[in-house]
């Protein structure tokens, strides 16, 4: 099974998501999401940018279970979408 990401959707999101991510005091994962963005910018490969994005969005999804203003619906929703 190929991995599949919407490059200009991700264009859009991935600042948004590293920001918040730095928020939620994850910056191990957001420094390793901004690398992989670079480097997918580069070589055109996704796998590390689908992988990190993927945890991100499990994360996100976990917060807003414990407090939906955690995480706006709408970061979740436009991650979940590049990611489709």
């Amino acid at each position: 099974m190929n991995p599949t990401m919407n490059s200009k959707k991700m264009k859009k999101v991935v600042t948004e998501v590293i920001e918040k991510l730095e928020k939620l005091s994850q910056v191990e994962l957001a420094a390793e999401l901004s690398w992989c963005w670079g480097s997918y910018q580069n070589d055109k490969n996704p796998s590390g940018l689908i992988e990190k994005s993927e945890a991100a969005l499990s994360l996100f999804r976990a917060a807003r279970e414990k407090n939906s203003k955690a995480v706006a619906k709408k970061l979740v929703e436009d991650l979940e979408s590049a990611l489709a």
